[in-house]
């Protein structure tokens, strides 16, 4: 990443974030009594989620090791039932999963539920506008099932919003009125799995479509116009896809 973008970058993350708590300050309230109107269990939930790539990746990948991230904790407004993976364990939402509460459908829907990232943004782990940050317990085996899957972080600050958050569903599948629909058979389950008659597909499959908007967004990052004007882009589209309700 330039150091122009990078110093431009952080400081549009500052601006950002402190606007934005500012200004939603007075919907928190109300978010929050919804949630625990709703269900019993805290308002805020914490998870842990893994961010940049670490400069020492690269070493530890030829050593044999796993590539490391730095992880964080994220915040969010609570959408699923207390104690959601105590059978499962840690496993990616599903559109339609049936941990997630009635109020927490509306708030992923329009993506209320990542507003209190914005302190996330403030202290630095995280920046208005990433790749999305995954599961630490997760993102190893996404990175060997998909190649270059890890690189979408190096450098990177993960965001609360970003170029696959604004053309993808919530889960990452691609909306209605996507291209890439013609284009999905291509795209997932490269190595033509049996799902089983149930026809659950693994959670790599989502995840190659958002690289395809991640990486694009890593490249951009490397010309300061390129980067102003797709991140100018990814920042008005936002509003927009909340007010649409488009995370499903």
């Amino acid at each position: 990443m330039l150091k122009s973008v990078k110093l431009a970058k952080r400081a549009l993350d500052l601006v950002g974030a402190a606007s934005g708590l500012l200004v939603l300050a007075p919907l928190f309230p109300l978010l929050a009594l919804a949630i625990r109107l709703d269900s019993s269990g805290p308002v805020i939930y914490r998870q842990r989620r893994a961010g940049r790539l670490r400069d020492d990746a690269d070493a530890q990948r030829s050593a044999g090791s796993d590539p490391s991230f730095e992880a964080f904790d994220m915040f969010k407004f609570r959408t699923m039932v207390v104690d959601a993976e105590r059978q499962t364990g840690a496993v990616i939402a599903a559109a339609d999963d049936p941990r997630i509460t009635r109020v927490g459908r509306l708030l992923r829907r329009y993506r209320l539920d990542e507003l209190p990232q914005f302190w996330n943004v403030l202290k630095g782990d995280m920046s208005l506008v990433g790749p999305r940050p995954e599961r630490p317990e997760l993102i190893v085996n996404l990175a060997l099932a998909i190649p270059f899957f890890e690189e979408r972080m190096r450098d990177i600050k993960p965001g609360i919003t970003g170029y696959a958050q604004v053309s993808l569903g919530y889960s990452g599948r691609p909306l209605r009125d996507s291209a890439l629909l013609e284009q999905l058979h291509q795209l997932v389950n490269p190595y033509g799995l049996d799902y089983g008659s149930d026809g659950v597909e693994v959670e790599a499959d989502d995840m190659r479509v958002k690289l395809l908007y991640d990486l694009p967004y890593v490249a951009a990052m490397e010309r300061f116009r390129s980067w102003a004007a797709l991140e100018l882009l990814i920042l008005l589209r936002t509003p927009l896809v909340m007010l649409r309700g488009l995370g499903r």
